[in-house]
């Protein structure tokens, strides 16, 4: 089976993602991960597996630090998505820890997807 999904609603979709996470809306944004999820863990390394561990890893993260990513550009590269996005994070305390541009990397094996257009 073969997904076709074009670029419209790839930027759709992943635009709505990132609004929702900036916005601290973590259960629209886990609502459209697999049970299946395998996030890395970007404080501690390693990876976090289901929604249950994403949902503990993000509300741990937001008791540290303070960030948001916007992204920039949204490109398909084969079965996955790069998704270059501006990411500034500050301490509880308004310090800015970082402001970069870095590549998020997904597989579309860990997104559900509805609908979908199958050939």
């Amino acid at each position: 089976r073969v997904i076709i999904i074009n670029m419209f609603f790839t930027n759709k979709f992943f635009n709505e993602l990132y609004l929702n996470f900036n916005a601290r809306k973590i259960e629209l944004v886990i609502a459209k991960m697999t049970d299946e999820i395998k996030w890395a863990n970007g404080m501690d390394g390693g990876y976090v597996f289901g929604h249950d561990g994403v949902r503990e890893y993000w509300l741990r993260q937001f008791k540290t630090v303070s960030s948001t990513v916007t992204p920039i550009k949204i490109e398909e590269v084969g079965e996955r998505v790069r998704i270059k996005v501006h990411q500034v994070v500050y301490d509880m305390e308004g310090k800015l820890l970082a402001d970069e541009i870095v590549n998020h990397f997904f597989s579309w094996k860990m997104i559900k997807l509805l609908p979908l257009i199958s050939a």
